[in-house]
Formats: C-alpha cells, structure tokens, sequence
C-alpha cells in the first residue's frame, strides 16, 4: 500500500485500439492496487471508464473524467474534480504523446500543422496540466509530478521533428519544475520509456505501414538490447509507482530511462 491515503490524477489512462495495455492504464491500476484514488483522466470517456471500472473490479477507488488536453480549460476542470472528489492532489502522471498519428515527419517533409498538433499534446498539455496542479501540491507542500518523455528525445538517430522536440522540451519543463518547487516539497521527474509493446506504439505502426502486428513486434524487439524483447506498460508503471510514492522523496528533477539498455547503444 505504498500510495495509501493519496490521490493520482492519470492524464491519458485510458488507450488506443489493440493488444496488451498502454503505460497509461497500467500506471493507473498499479497507482490504484497501492491503495491510490485515481482520476482517470482521457479525451476517450468510454476508454477512461474501461480503466476505472477494472480498477474497481479489483477494489480500488477511481472516477473517469473526459478530457482533451489541447483544451486547458478540460485539465483545469480535471484537477478541480480530483480536489473535489478526495480533497487533494499527490501525483500527476501526464501520459500523452502522439507522433506518427499527429502527422509527425522528417525536416524536409513537417507542416506547420502537424508541429502544433504534436506541441499541443505532448508538451503544452503537460505544461497546462501542470499550472492547475501546481498551486494544490504547493499549498499541501507534498506532491509528485511524473511525465512519460521518450528515449526519442536523447536519441541522435531519432528521425522525427515533432515527437523528438517536444520529448527533450518535456526535460527541461520537469527539470525547471524540480528546481523552483523543490522548496514548496513538490517534486518533478520525467520518465523515458523505450521500444515498448503497447496498443499505440505497436498496433498504430502496423495500422500506419500496413504491416501485420507479429511483424512489427519482432522488428522492434530485434532493436532492444536487453532479451531483445520489447518492454510494456508493466515496466513504465512500476517505474512510475516508485516515483510517486514516498521511496522516491528524495528524488527529484531525474530522468529516469525504462528502456531495455536502448541508450546504450553505439551512436545513439
């Protein structure tokens, strides 16, 4: 019970179409079997009430709420019903991103359009998210902001503008964040997950490239250094669980890789 008596606002648990579980919806029920409060916070509804009703098909406490995070006013409106439901805030677990869907591509080849796409959700909606937590943790002088990044972002191969830039931008907003909350006992880390075997890195791509799953899979996990098997939502979450309970109350402003020895690599 290492989240007893908190409350954990899951930005982005509920998940795209396909096979296994997104890091999102695993961070939520890990956060939950610790004995959290979960808000389960997606633009998909119905998707956020699949994670909050298996979380209480196990016993947990948790409440879905719709939110689109290029609308500040939908975040604002999420961390006010977590306050209004359970009286607190203790973690924000900001879990979006889009790339290829977002329209993502090369520098030859990205628009304006699908820049501002991606920027929206993967950073300005962390960053928004963040404003309406902020002044709840501060008061409370206790809490625990975690973001998903990606390997992506300290990759030197990584070939997309959007995904790539935004992912380093969500570094140093959380290493700012560590840093000037610090005093107030709120602290800021950043996780960058790997080549992971999830419905929106894998299922997207084979829908994407017109590719069959199994062949996706295999080559992504010929590209994982360890077990040469991807990794899944399972390992973000425990990474994520760590990082919101009090085990890690000393430890801020880290970048913490969940990756499989990803950057280990030669020449990434």
């Amino acid at each position: 019970m290492r989240m007893k008596d908190k409350v954990a606002i899951i930005v982005g648990a509920g998940q795209s179409p396909g096979e296994g579980v997104g890091n999102g919806r695993a961070t939520a029920i890990l956060l939950a079997r610790e004995g959290a409060k979960v808000l389960s916070v997606d633009r998909d509804l119905a998707s956020a009430k699949e994670t909050a009703a298996m979380i209480e098909k196990e016993g947990g406490t948790a409440a879905a709420f719709e939110a689109d995070v290029t609308k500040e006013a939908t975040l604002k409106a999420a961390a006010e019903d977590a306050v209004k439901r359970w009286g607190r805030i203790d973690t924000l677990h900001y879990n979006v991103g889009v790339s290829i869907a977002g329209g993502d591509a090369n520098p030859f080849d990205i628009t304006e359009e699908a820049f501002d796409r991606c920027n929206a959700i993967n950073l300005r909606g962390y960053i928004m998210a963040v404003k309406h937590v902020l002044p709840v943790m501060r008061q409370q002088r206790t809490g625990s902001i975690i973001s998903i990044s990606s390997v992506a972002a300290l990759s030197s191969t990584y070939p997309l503008v959007a995904y790539k830039t935004t992912k380093i931008g969500m570094i140093g907003f959380t290493e700012m964040l560590a840093k000037q909350n610090a005093e107030f006992g709120v602290r800021a880390n950043v996780i960058l997950p790997g080549l992971m075997n999830t419905p929106m890195a894998v299922d997207t791509r084979a829908r994407t490239f017109n590719k069959p799953r199994a062949q996706v899979e295999a080559e992504r996990d010929a590209r994982v250094p360890l077990r040469g098997k991807m990794g899944t939502g399972w390992d973000v979450a425990y990474a994520a669980l760590f990082l919101a309970s009090d085990e890690a109350n000393f430890i801020t402003g880290v970048t913490l890789p969940v990756d499989g020895g990803a950057l280990l690599r030669s020449g990434d």
